[in-house]
Formats: structure tokens, C-alpha cells, sequence
């Protein structure tokens, strides 16, 4: 029954079935599909299935004419009926997990998606799940519900789990070029795993565990977002000091050894780094463990877009203005330069507080022509033309994300006063005194 299912997935005869089309889902869908694999596509939201069948992407990176050329050769369908799932052979999960008011993790988009799965599962299937969670999530939770179906892991089934690595608009590593952490619940459910994903990435990494595999992935966000925080701690510390942190940066990251540079910025973004962490934290306590690094760093990283709001009124207070009914315009509200991807972004936090001291705010993204209602903010603005007009009339600009299309000479010449948290001016060589650090 193994190497049945192992020859149709080398042979290309495996069909795959991806829930979630979104950041993670669809540029798996991509790579099976460029590898010759005919793929299902599932999702909830009936609007993304509507497009995807039109040939349209709704993302950025992910060519619309490669989508329509597959669903014109019928290699590609997309759907909202999940009991479709009985076609397929290989179940690929990449739903969200995202946190609960009080930063508890949020399975529900993982349990509801495996009993959607148990009714559906047949032998021969082989399910992995890609969402991050903490360590324990697929033996503990999924595993459970999917035999509840009556089929036997490793012997009816195969269930493992491999950690998503998407960077969105990173040019240099691309879904197929990023190593790929596998496991498997048993040795048969590893070896299954690694082989569908030997097909479409340039490098598997096998792991001895579902839990070690899903404690890579927070491994690997946890040491970005606790070295985010510590320079971000830094920059407020050297401020006070008057020495540049970028500058303080530069000259660290010659050493060759023993140093790797992280940068700061007006706060964490992306579903990510902001969030992953507190999966350990919440379930660290399980075992009577405090993760204190993780919390600090979530402090620092958290309080980020209010140290920017109180620079600005700093800065706005310099030239005689309150930062009420003072006029400011956001620059990028992206989470990172050059993608069309706002999940968590510390630009949307930074608004609202602005609001809700009483500035008048808009803002520019060429990625963003509005602002979508996302989970914890409904800001209805439309983005504003940067114009020479336009740029005069604000009180203040305020660089949240660095896009490379910006002419930021342009904005400088025609700007009274601007908050670079990125450090985006001095990078172009622009060092004016209507420019301030932040």
C-alpha cells in the first residue's frame, strides 16, 4: 500500500489537494503544478475560488497567466466543496493560526479543517499540515480527530507535519529553493511525506518528530522576533545617547564571525513573527515554564508603533503643533517593502493610535489603493496620488514600510517635515534637516 501510493506520486499520477489558498497555500499550488501535478484547490472564501477559476491571482507574486493557463488545461481547479477531497491522494494544509484576544492560539481554523478532513479520508491518503502551532498539535489534536474516520495512521492513513517558510517578494528563495523540514507520525508517514515533497523542493530535511518539526518553525521566529526586539531596544536606548543604531549597525555586521544583522523598525509585522512566539508561550505553561525572553521581546516589539506616535508628537511639538487635527500622511502600510501582504502591519496599529489622538490621516501604498478590513482594524481611507500638492499640505510624513518605488527625493523636496523609521533617506544618501530618525 506504501509503495503504491509512493510510485503514483513519482510517476505524477498523485493528485494534490491544497487547503488555503493563500500566502502559503498558492505558491505550493504553483510548484506542484509546475512539477507536473494535476492539483485541487479548497478554500472557504468563495470570492478567491471565483477568481482563481477566472485565471485571476490575488496575489502579487503568483503570475495570473500561469494560474488561467492551468485551469484552461485542467490541471488546476479550485473549489469551496470539501468533499471533493475523496479525489485526491495527498492532503495539504495551510490554514491559519492566528491568536485569541488574549494572545491564547487559535486552532480553530486547524480542528475545523481536520474534521473536514475525517469525514472525507479514505486509505491511501497522506495529510500534512503546514500551520504553525506549538509542538504536540498534530499527535495531540489532529491525529485523534482524523481516526476517528476508523482508519489506523501508518497503516490506512499517513499524517505529517512540514513547516511552512514562505517570505513573501524574497527574490532569492523561493518556495522551491527553501529546504523543506519534514516528519511523519510513523517511519511509513516520513517516508511518504519526504517523497511528495522531494518532487517539488531542491532539498528535504528529514526530522525524527511532528513535535520537532513544529518546534523548527517557532525556533526560527522566535530568534528573529527576540534579536527584532533588541535592536529595537537598543535604537531607543542610543537615541538617548545620540548615536545612530543604523550607523552602529553597518560597522557591526563587518565582523565576519559571531554577528548576524537585524535591523529596526516601527514594529513586527506579518503573520509570523508577531504571532508564533506566544505558541510556545501558552503552551510552555503546560510544563510549568515561563518563556521570558519570548514575553520581553513581545513587549518591546509591541510598544514600537507607540514610540513612533510619540516621536511624532515630539517632532510635531518642535515646530509649535499639536498632534491634534495636525495633518499626516503614512507611507506604506505593507508589513515589509514590495509586497501586497498587510497582515499585521505595525502601519495600521500607528494609524489608528494617530486617530485616536486626533490627527487627520492618510496614507500611500501603490500596493493598497484602500485600506481591506482586517481582523483587528476597520480604517475605511483610500490611498492619497504623492503629489508635489499633496506632500506640501501634510504637517508631517511618517516612512512605515520602504517600498523601492518611492522616489524618495521627490518626497523630500516636496515634504515640510518627515519620520523615517526605516532609515530609508539616509540608504538613498539623503540626509536633509527636515528629515528625523525614528
Amino acid at each position: 500500500m506504501l509503495h503504491g501510493l509512493k510510485e503514483k506520486i513519482l510517476n505524477r499520477e498523485a493528485k494534490i489537494g491544497v487547503i488555503g489558498l493563500g500566502y502559503v497555500g498558492l505558491p505550493l499550488v504553483r510548484e506542484f503544478l509546475k512539477n507536473g501535478f494535476q492539483v485541487l484547490g479548497f478554500d472557504i472564501d468563495s470570492q478567491k475560488v471565483e477568481m482563481l477559476m477566472k485565471g485571476e491571482s490575488y496575489i502579487k507574486h503568483i503570475n495570473s497567466e500561469f494560474i488561467r493557463s492551468s485551469v484552461l488545461q485542467k490541471h488546476f481547479q479550485a473549489t469551496t466543496d470539501f468533499t471533493r477531497l475523496k479525489e485526491v491522494d495527498a492532503i495539504v494544509v495551510c490554514v491559519p493560526t492566528p491568536l485569541g484576544e488574549h494572545m491564547e492560539p487559535d486552532l480553530s481554523y486547524v480542528l475545523n479543517t481536520a474534521e473536514t478532513i475525517s469525514k472525507n479520508l479514505r486509505k491511501q491518503h497522506v495529510v500534512i499540515f503546514e500551520s504553525t502551532t506549538y509542538p504536540g498539535t498534530t499527535d495531540e489534536e489532529v491525529l485523534p480527530i482524523l481516526e476517528k474516520s476508523g482508519l489506523k495512521v501508518g497503516v490506512d492513513f499517513y499524517l505529517g507535519f512540514s513547516p511552512e517558510r514562505e517570505d513573501p517578494g524574497n527574490r532569492e528563495y523561493t518556495t522551491a529553493t527553501i529546504p523543506k523540514v519534514v516528519s511523519g507520525i510513523t517511519p511509513q508517514c516520513l517516508e511518504i511525506v519526504k517523497t511528495l515533497y522531494d518532487q517539488i523542493v531542491t532539498k528535504t530535511v528529514p526530522v525524527t518528530s511532528t513535535r520537532v518539526a513544529e518546534a523548527v518553525k517557532l525556533l526560527e521566529n522566535i530568534y528573529r522576533a527576540v534579536n527584532i526586539a533588541l535592536v529595537n531596544e537598543l535604537k531607543m536606548i542610543f537615541e538617548r545617547m545620540d548615536i545612530d543604531i543604523w550607523e552602529v549597525i553597518e560597522a557591526a555586521k563587518t565582523k565576519p564571525f559571531g554577528y548576524h544583522p537585524f535591523y529596526p523598525g516601527p514594529g513586527l509585522g506579518g503573520h509570523c513573527i508577531p504571532i508564533d512566539p506566544f505558541y510556545l508561550t501558552w503552551k510552555a505553561k503546560e510544563y510549568d515554564m515561563t518563556t521570558r525572553f519570548i514575553e520581553l521581546a513581545g513587549e518591546v516589539n509591541t510598544m514600537m508603533p507607540y514610540y513612533v506616535v510619540d516621536k511624532a508628537i515630539r517632532v510635531l511639538n518642535s515646530q509649535g503643533r499639536s498632534i491634534k487635527d495636525s495633518k499626516i500622511l503614512i507611507l506604506g502600510v505593507s508589513y515589509k517593502p514590495d509586497i501586497d501582504d498587510m497582515r499585521e502591519s505595525p502601519a495600521l496599529k500607528i494609524i489608528k493610535i494617530l486617530i485616536d489622538e486626533g490627527a487627520k490621516v492618510d496614507y500611500n501604498d501603490p500596493f493598497f489603493p484602500e485600506l481591506v478590513p482586517v481582523r483587528k482594524y476597520q480604517i475605511p481611507l483610500k490611498s492619497v496620488e504623492l503629489t508635489p500638492e499633496n506632500l506640501k499640505k501634510y504637517d508631517l510624513i511618517i516612512v512605515v514600510t520602504n517600498h523601492s518605488s518611492y522616489d524618495y527625493e521627490f518626497i523630500r523636496k516636496h515634504a515640510t517635515l518627515i519620520l523615517d523609521t526605516r532609515n530609508a533617506f539616509k540608504i538613498k544618501g539623503l540626509r536633509e534637516s527636515n528629515i528625523i530618525k525614528a
